[in-house]
């Protein structure tokens, strides 16, 4: 197992990934053009198989083995007031997922999907970011650690998501630093629910935490330790280990995408592996997924978190992928395929 002794080591994995595999890609593509179908007719649909392809390294992808993995960490900028939820209720709602209670763990069952729900060290919030780096590099590197270490390599798809009361701020702080000019406001959003008031209070300490951690913001790692969490890092770590395994990942919201922002900062076609399930009501979301070249697959105004837009995501690639592997050719149907017939 890839154990990241340093940052640089981590900086060195990030940049060294396997490239996309195009024979995969070419094979689909080449079946695509047989089936009965006008060409490019099933647009995305067929855009995903091509993609489950490449990065599974299959020239006939499956979705047999799908899993999702939820990390949960708290954070210590949570006393400054930037949830209307206590820290508490990340161990609780740990515990609701253990117990079938959760919206994921319905998502998962429709989507015939394995959930797994990884926390971080509950107990021990990470720093106020506002005031201090959100964790030291020891720490740092656990959580990636963690999240490395929790991938399987018999997983077809992996759906990441995460819990964490405060981890939009948190995000919000890493996708301003990442892609931002220095202002808060426009990747700060309401989180579970704030006020104005509440609202204000969480763009000053976004603006405040960027101002503190400015000196390290060029480093997309440095950034992620500073101003991030232990589920984002564990995130990180995870889509990581997909790249090295050849599993494809899709993208929950906005604190997801965030906390691989930095993979995308790191090699050219660092996030080529992923796909943004979806496109959530935080405003930074929607910034962030352009400024990563991100298309969601689907707009729903979701703002939970938990890999619950990642799990819906799940059936609209099982259906392509069905498309994919049984429909007919125009041979095989006796069907006149577009360019079957000469022009006299």
């Amino acid at each position: 197992m890839t154990q990241f002794s340093s940052i640089d080591a981590l900086r060195a994995a990030c940049r060294d990934v396997p490239p996309p595999d195009r024979a995969a890609a070419a094979a689909v593509a080449s079946r695509q053009a047989t089936l009965t179908k006008p060409p490019g007719s099933l647009g995305v649909l067929e855009q995903v198989v091509g993609w489950l392809a490449t990065w599974q390294r299959r020239a006939m992808p499956r979705l047999d083995r799908v899993e999702i993995l939820v990390f949960a960490g708290n954070h210590g900028v949570v006393a400054q007031g930037v949830s209307p939820y206590p820290a508490s209720v990340t161990a609780q709602m740990v515990d609701n997922f253990a117990a079938r209670g959760a919206a994921i763990n319905q998502l998962a069952r429709i989507a015939g999907a394995a959930l797994r729900v990884v926390p971080l060290s509950l107990e021990r919030p990470t720093s106020d970011l506002s005031q201090a780096p959100a964790m030291s590099e020891t720490e740092f590197l656990e959580a990636v650690q963690a999240g490395h270490a929790a991938v399987r390599p018999d997983s077809d798809l992996l759906c990441l998501g995460e819990m964490g009361i405060g981890n939009t701020t948190a995000a919000a702080c890493l996708a301003a630093a990442l892609h931002g000019d220095g202002s808060a406001s426009p990747w700060t959003g309401r989180g579970t629910g704030l006020d104005d008031a509440g609202l204000q209070r969480k763009q000053a300490v976004v603006a405040a935490a960027l101002d503190r951690h400015a000196a390290v913001l060029d480093d997309p790692l440095q950034a992620a330790r500073c101003l991030g969490g232990r589920e984002l890092a564990a995130l990180l770590g995870a889509t990581l280990a997909a790249r090295e395994i050849g599993v494809p990942v899709l993208l929950d919201g906005y604190v997801c995408t965030a906390s691989v922002a930095p993979l995308a900062r790191l090699a050219p076609g660092g996030l080529a592996h992923t796909w943004l399930a979806h496109v959530s009501a935080e405003p930074g979301h929607r910034l962030l997924a352009r400024g990563l070249g991100l298309s969601p697959l689907l707009d729903l105004g979701l703002r939970l978190g938990e890999a619950s837009g990642a799990a819906l995501a799940v059936p609209l690639l099982r259906a392509a992928l069905a498309c994919h592997a049984g429909m007919a050719s125009f041979a095989e149907a006796g069907v006149d395929g577009c360019c079957s017939r000469t022009t006299p």
